[in-house]
This record gives C-alpha cells, structure tokens and sequence, in this order.
C-alpha cells in the first residue's frame, strides 16, 4: 500500500505541470478545527465538473451551501438516486445532533448526519478539504482529488462564539455577512451583536427614532491612544446603523449558516447614545453629547417608570427581530455616582429595601429580566450582574477573569466563558513594535490555543453549567474591517480548536502541529482576500537564570525552519544552543528557510545585573491574567514591551500591596536599584504611591528608606531609579521592596471607585 501510495503522488506530482491536471489532495488532517477522529487511507477520491448527489430534503441548508459553493466554480450538483450518486449525504439518528461522520473512499463520499446542523459543520470539514482555489481565486479547477478515510466528529462545547462591537466604530452590512461566513468555516455558532454604546446607537428603533437620527452620530473621534496626552480629536462627525430591514437581513444570513445572533442592548450602563437622544432617561435629564472618547461614562440609566417603560419598548422591538432565545442585557461598567446623588433612587431603595446601589442594579437586571422572560426570552449579562445577586434565570459571560463564572456555575447558573486573559482579541497579538495600534494587553496565538474553559475549581456536575467560550472584538481601535480581521485571525483558529475539538491537554507537543494547519489556513485567507496576522514567523526567546552564567535561548515553533543570530552586531551564527551571557548583550535573529530569511526580525538587550539568578518570593502572587512570565520575569535581564503591560515580562497586581524579597547569589557592591513600572490611569493602572526599601548588607544589618513617588508623567513605562549608596556603603546580600498600591481610583476619573492595578517589570541592579 505505501510504494501505491507514493506512485500515485508521483503521479500527480508530475502531472502537476500541465494546467489540466487535478488539484492534489490535502491531508486529511489539515482541518481547523480538528475533528474528534481522524482516520486516513493515503488514497484519493477524483472529483471532476459532474457531481451526483443524493441528499435528503431534510439537509435543505447543507444542500444549498454545497450548490452555492461549487456551482460559481463551474461544478455542477446533480441530485440522483443514492445507487447512482458519487456522492451521499445520509440520515443517521443514532448521531449527537451537531456531530457527523464524513468517510471518503477512492468511489464514494457519503456524509451521515442526524441533522442538517450536523450535516453542514460537515460540509465546512469538506471544504477545508477542497482546494482553496474554490473559494473564488480566478485559476478554478477543473477537477481536484479528496483525501480518503473517516472522520467522526462532534462539538466539545455548545456555546462556540464570537463577539463584535459596532458601537464604537461601525461595520456595514456586507462586513457583518463576511463574519458571520469567517465564522461559519470554522464551525462557530454563536454571534454576539454589540449594538449599543456610550459612542453610538446601532440599531433603528421605530418607537424611537432619536436613537438613530441623534444617538447614532458622534461629533468627533478620539485620534491616537487614550492614555496619549493631550488627547486630540479629529473634528469629523461619525455614525451609521442598522435599519431593521437589514437587521433581518442579516438574522436570516447567520441562520443560513446555523448562528445564532445575540443583540446586546447595553443597560444600565454604557447608556450615554442613548441618554444623549433623551436626555429624561438619565438621572440629572441634563443634555450630553454621544460620547467621543473610549472609556467608563458616569450616564447611566435612572431606575424610573419612564425609564423601564422605555426599555421594555426597545428590548419589544429588539425581540421581534432576533429569533434567537438570548437577549444580552450588559449589565457591566455602571458607574453609582448619579445614583448615589438621585432623589428617584435613594427614595427607589429605600421603598425596595435594597442595601446599596449594587443592589439596586440587581433590582433594575431582574425587572428586566422578568419582562424578557415573559416574551420567551432569557438574559445574558455580563459578570457585573452577579453584584447584589444574579437574576434567577440569567446566563453569565465572565469577563474580568474566571471567578465570576465559577461562582455562577456553582449557583447552577449556565455560563459562558470569555475571560481577557484568554478572549479578548483588541489585545496585541505580538510585541513586534510595528503592530497596529490596540487597547493593550498581550493575546498571542499561543495563549489562545492553551485556553481551558472549565476552571479546574469546579466540580464534574458544576462543570455542566460551562457551555463554552467567545471570542469578543471591541473596536476602539479598529475603524475599518481589514482591522477587525487582522485581529481575528489567526486568534480565532485558535479558539474554534479549543471550543470545538476541545481544550489541549499537552500545549506544547500539540501547538506545534496546530501552526502546520495554521500555516495551510492561511493560504485559504489569501484566496479569500482576508487580512490578517501572520506571526507564525516570529522567532521566541527565553533566558535561564538557573545558570551561571545565565543562558539564552531562542526557539520557534515551526520544526522545519532555522534560526540564525548574532550578538552585539557579530557574525550571523546558526543557532543550535543555548547561549552563556555573562554581560549586557544585543541580540539578533532572523527565521530562515532553506537560505531564505522569513518572518520579522528579533532584536532585544539582554541587561546583566546582579539580581540574575537571585531567590526572588513575592506576596501576593500575580494576578492570573497577568502573570505570563511568572516570578523570575522580575531578574531575568529582561525588560517588557513598553507599550504592552500584558507581555511575557509585565506582571501585574490588583489593588495590593507587593513585598519582593531577593537573596542575591552573594554579597555584591550593587550602587543602584531600578524599577520599572507602568502608568496608564486610562486603563486603571497607575505607579505605586511609594517604596518602602530595606536592604540587608553582608554584615547581616538592616537599612531602610521610604520613596514617595510622584506619576505625574506621561503615560507608559514609570521608571525609578534609587541611589543605594546614599543608603548604604557597604555590599548588599538582601533586598526587601514594599510597593505600595496607587490605591482606590478617584472621582472624575476612570475606573472610578475600582481598585488600581500596579504592573511591574524587570529589577535591574547595577
């Protein structure tokens, strides 16, 4: 069978020359994401111009997306009799009803599904099989070769979603169409709508037409970053949305892909469009503007009758729209202060006996949710509607981390899980300096692709109530669709892995043969016309402080290319081990194949100080979304991205104080200690208040010294640099640094009433 099998690629390799030849098959095991099973037979199935098909009525979406897909390519389906058919979609009830098993022989290809659901996630394995050239590449093929075997697959979770923000920047119809199609390829099923936002209404509303002629348009756009300082604007008017003609339009588009639509109406919260069009729905009723900035705004909805009365119109016009069994309610980001100060509210609470304004949000998300329920509807909301209790039957997203989701799951709430950590695909994809502007943070692919769902806190039964995962997109700084894909992808290959054929449970044996399907997939995104990210080039590197002197290594996933480097401007040099740095050194180096340089070049300094290879604890520990590197990122020579607090080197705290204790290798005639930390207020992170610095000399005897510090800077990398000779003469064994937490965020600015986080990167002694 081997020596047929390599003939028969001889074959068609040579035959590769002329234009008539059939398109070569693809492995079997190139889909994304990876089926349950996959059983090749390193045969082949011909596939000429004349296709026969037998297929049940029953299939109605598959059989049209087949037709839809091959017929522009000048393949012809014609429908017969299974005894004459090539190939076969069939029945088969004994199948979960999202599975399918697809078996393809060197005659036949016959597809069994219990339901037109499963049948068509089959039909997207088919066509990650097919030549890419079918997706509308000029060249079509005249005939192509399938691989052959079986695959048997089925989902891992119920919930395989993703999100997109159309209220910070729009996105016509026809982009909506092209993600929903983006998403259907990859077997997603959930999409969830962001419709409504401090900075635009998206949605026609017929009881409310202000929201759209007024709500939808914002006098200008913040330009640049918002933590850059001064802010600036760029004085252009800015707006769109969507007429429920094209709402339907597009519900029926994604149902012709088996997705669901999620519209999220946001409330109480992130109501400022909307307050801006009816300033009575608000507690001051004072006139404001669609906000023009990104951020928290303190425009809230007020608990009143008018206010509900409103709601329940919009969410009655939003229902009937939506087919769907979801409402998302928001729920999160809703500054108290006009509740605080409102007569309606306090005197609201008082009547309810509610305790606080936390509760008063759980009082204003039930009302709601009562009224959706009564049309046959269920919520969702965001984590913030656990504060002062979660709604009986809502469904929570968890957001800020796991621990809302696993507190929900252990209320036997259903829960979907979408953590920044893991999904949050506005975060930087890479710490190349030439990546687009983004909101911050650091999402590799890898980091995607290690995501598990189920914290492992939770128990088998509370794991039932996790019914998946989603990718969110907010576009604060993504103003055109181009942008929107060259987030998404290749992230979302990631996510569709983890959601459909289920977490990995060995990331680093697997992601390896994940990238060679990312590698293939990506030759279908360029037939597509997709942009995206292409990382997939971009050498890694990490340093061992175990060693002295301490080694450096650099790696790249891709076992087929080669890394060349140089040190300090040298000789390129190929890279076969790791490399003894016993000084400050800069480092070069560039993915090769064969002699081809590909990818982005490496270019970092390795800083020697004596903190390398020191014992390093910490109290607290990193919080778990911001603790890539770990500890030792604290003295490994290293220093983070300056513009990307979430990178493998940054390790970030929330609202604690930190005590970093170093026992240096020996004594050490150290004259200076320098700290880097971060300053984005923007973002809620601010530069600690003060250090509180104790050294221990050989001697054993102990100094300290307080430092206030003082932030008022630009935003970004807030260095400190502390003369320790001023403290002590002598050489220094031990070091004790207290970090002292910027605190509780002020009024007036963001983040209001949140605890300040505190992002720290290398401790260079020098």
């Amino acid at each position: 069978m081997k020596s047929r099998f390599v003939l028969f690629l001889l074959a068609i390799t040579l035959a590769g020359c002329a234009d008539t030849t059939p398109f070569p098959a693809v492995a079997l095991n190139q889909v994304i994401p990876a089926p349950q099973i996959t059983i090749p037979t390193q045969e082949a199935l011909l596939v000429t111009r004349q296709i026969t098909l037998s297929s049940p009525e029953a299939f109605a979406i598959s059989n049209r997306f087949l037709t839809d897909f091959l017929r522009p390519q000048g393949f012809t389906i014609a429908p017969t009799q299974a005894s004459a058919a090539q190939w076969m979609f069939r029945r088969d009830s004994t199948l979960a009803k999202e599975g399918y098993i697809l078996e393809i022989t060197t005659d036949h290809l016959v597809l069994s599904a219990a339901t037109d659901l499963g049948a068509f996630y089959g039909l997207q394995t088919l066509r990650q099989l097919m030549p890419e050239q079918l997706e509308g590449a000029s060249e079509k093929p005249a005939s192509f070769y399938l691989p052959t075997g079986t695959i048997q697959d089925h989902p891992a979770f119920a919930y395989r979603g993703m999100h997109l923000d159309v209220g910070r920047h729009f996105f016509g119809p026809e982009d909506i169409k092209s993600y929903l199609d983006y998403m259907a390829l990859l077997k997603m099923n959930y999409f969830h709508w962001h419709l409504t936002e401090d900075q635009g209404w998206r949605i026609e509303i017929k009881a409310f037409p202000k929201l759209t002629s007024h709500g939808s348009v914002r006098p200008e756009t913040l330009i640049g970053h918002y933590n850059d300082e001064p802010q600036r604007f760029d004085a252009t008017p800015y707006g769109g949305f969507y007429t429920q003609e094209e709402v339907k339009e597009i519900v029926a588009y994604a149902a012709q892909r088996h997705i669901t639509v999620i519209p999220e109406i946001e409330l109480p919260g992130h109501a400022q469009a909307a307050i801006s069009a009816y300033p009575e729905l608000g507690c001051t009723q004072k006139p404001v503007t669609v906000a023009t900035k990104w951020g928290i705004f303190e425009e809230v909805y007020c608990p009143k009758p008018e206010t509900f009365a409103f709601l329940e119109t919009v969410l009655t016009e939003v229902m009937g729209l939506f087919p769907g069994p979801y409402i998302h309610i928001g729920g999160d980001e809703a500054p108290k202060t006009h509740w605080a100060n409102c007569d309606q509210c306090q005197g609201l609470m008082h009547a309810e006996g509610l305790a606080n304004e936390e509760a008063l949000q759980s009082y204003f998300i039930r009302k709601i949710e009562r009224f959706v329920n009564a049309q046959g509807k269920q919520i969702i909301g965001w984590d913030e509607i656990l504060e002062g209790g979660l709604a009986p039957n809502a469904t929570l997203m968890s957001w800020r981390g796991t621990e809302g989701g696993i507190l929900a799951a252990q209320q036997k709430h259903n829960v979907i899980m979408t953590p920044t950590s893991h999904c949050y695909f506005d975060y930087y994809q890479s710490d190349r300096p030439d990546e687009p502007l983004a909101i911050g943070g650091y999402l590799p692919l890898k980091k995607v692709y290690s995501y598990q769902p189920i914290p492992h806190e939770l128990t088998p039964e509370e794991s039932t109530y996790i019914l998946g995962a989603q990718g969110n997109v907010w576009t604060e700084y993504m103003p055109t669709f181009d942008q929107v894909t060259y987030m998404v992808f290749p992230r979302i290959l990631a996510l569709s892995e983890v959601v459909w054929h289920g977490a990995s449970d060995s990331v680093d044996a697997q992601y390896p043969e994940f990238l060679t399907r990312v590698e293939r997939f990506h030759k279908r995104l360029d037939v597509l016309g997709v942009n995206y990210a292409n990382h997939l080039y971009q050498i890694e590197s990490a340093v061992a402080t175990n060693t002295n002197p301490p080694t450096y290594r650099l790696f790249s996933p891709l076992k087929d290319k080669v890394i060349q480097y140089t040190l300090n401007d040298g000789p390129l040099v190929a890279y076969t081990a790791p490399i003894a740095l016993d000084q400050t050194t800069k480092i070069q180096a560039q993915l090769y194949q064969a002699d081809t340089p590909i990818g982005s070049l490496l270019e970092e300094t390795f800083t020697y100080h004596y903190g390398i290879g020191a014992q390093l604890s910490l109290s607290p520990q990193p919080h778990s979304s911001y603790n890539s590197g770990g500890p030792g990122a604290l003295i490994n020579g290293r220093r983070g991205d300056t513009n990307r607090y979430g990178d493998n080197e940054w390790l970030g705290f929330s609202g604690d104080d930190l005590t970093i204790d170093l026992q240096l290798r020996a004594a050490l005639p150290a004259n200076s200690l320098h700290l880097y930390f971060y300053h984005a207020p923007g973002q809620w992170i601010n530069a600690p208040k003060a250090i509180i610095l104790t050294l221990t000399d050989f001697n054993g005897q102990k100094t300290t010294k307080n430092i206030t510090l003082d932030p008022a800077q630009n935003n970004g990398v807030f260095p400190v640099v502390i003369d320790l000779t001023s403290i002590t003469p002598n050489d220094i064994s031990a070091l004790t640094i207290e970090v002292v937490n910027y605190g509780i965020i002020p009024e007036g600015a963001q983040g209001a009433g949140q605890k300040s986080w505190t992002f720290i990167d290398e401790i260079e002694l020098q």
